[in-house]
């Protein structure tokens, strides 16, 4: 209905010719399968990106490759009497595993400040499931992508001499998946209120590498000095190293002394940690950090 300036008149509005209805906008209700198909759809996406990009393939593996064979080769003649017989490839080989899945993990969740910057992000949030299927679908796609990171590193265990187990694969797999795990959860919940991707990338270097460098990936964890060995403590890529390379040593033939200064395992207060509780560590980290990541989410804006 509209009014005529000239005669002060109404108009009617003519009525919507016939066969042009306006559709009527039904938001589904919420419900478990709504919610499962966020996620797998969230963790689909995850992969198919992954897939096409070839070039992030390639560059995740350089440092991987700079650490097995330039680092470990070089440096094998100068360790060779702290190694007691073993290659220092073979030494590196559990660190170099969890450093494939941590800088693939960490690039994952990277790609949520991408998503921000684009605003693909926004539509995601105004989508009708819970933000906590949301992260959760991201954290498992960049376990995934990880863990395939990983794999390919595995494949090459024979050329430092870790044999072809399939207990051995199944295991470090499995530690592999849950620190793949840990590390995108931790992503997320800094790309939470990270903005930037200059930034993001700034803190997670600065949290990365000093994990990684006090893990004792390139290092036995005995005879540290008391400041280090408490920060080899606290560091959570500790708990997934030494796991890791505890699995690895079972199935190498070396002598008692070598495995004694090698692989001496974590202690708290005198008592060797198990590996089950080792990785269980790993992976209620990985929940903490999905919860706080979940909160954060879902106070942004």
């Amino acid at each position: 209905m509209a009014t005529d300036t000239t005669s002060g008149q109404l108009e009617t509005a003519p009525p919507a010719a016939p066969g042009h209805e306006i559709a009527g906008v039904r938001v589904p209700t919420r419900s478990l399968s709504s919610e499962l198909r966020a996620i797998k759809v969230v963790w689909k996406r995850e992969l198919i990106r992954f897939s096409r990009d070839r070039l992030r393939i390639l560059t995740a593996l350089m440092q991987p490759f700079l650490f097995l064979f330039v680092l470990g080769t070089g440096l094998s003649r100068l360790a060779a009497a702290g190694t007691h017989g073993v290659n220092l490839r073979t030494f590196v080989y559990p660190g170099v595993l969890c450093m494939a899945v941590m800088f693939t993990a960490m690039f994952s969740a990277a790609s949520l400040v991408w998503d921000r910057e684009f605003g693909f992000l926004r539509e995601m949030m105004v989508a009708p499931v819970r933000r906590s299927s949301l992260v959760l679908g991201k954290c498992l796609g960049g376990a995934t992508v990880a863990g395939f990171e990983g794999v390919i590193v595995l494949a090459l265990a024979p050329l430092v001499g870790v044999p072809y187990a399939p207990v051995l694969i199944i295991e470090v797999f499995a530690l592999q998946l849950l620190l793949a795990f840990a590390i995108t959860a931790f992503g997320v919940m800094v790309a939470a209120r990270v903005t930037q991707m200059q930034s993001f990338m700034a803190l997670m270097q600065m949290a990365i590498m000093p994990m990684y460098f006090l893990s004792g990936a390139l290092f036995p964890v005995a005879g540290l000095p008391q400041w280090l060995t408490i920060l080899n403590r606290i560091d959570p890529l500790t708990y997934a190293v030494d796991p890791m390379r505890r699995a690895v040593f079972a199935h190498l033939h070396i002598s008692q002394v070598a495995r004694h200064a090698l692989d001496p395992g974590v202690t708290w207060w005198s008592w060797h940690i198990p590996g089950l509780l080792e990785a269980a560590v790993v992976g209620l980290i990985g929940l903490v950090m999905l919860a706080v990541a979940i909160a954060e989410f879902s106070r942004a804006e």
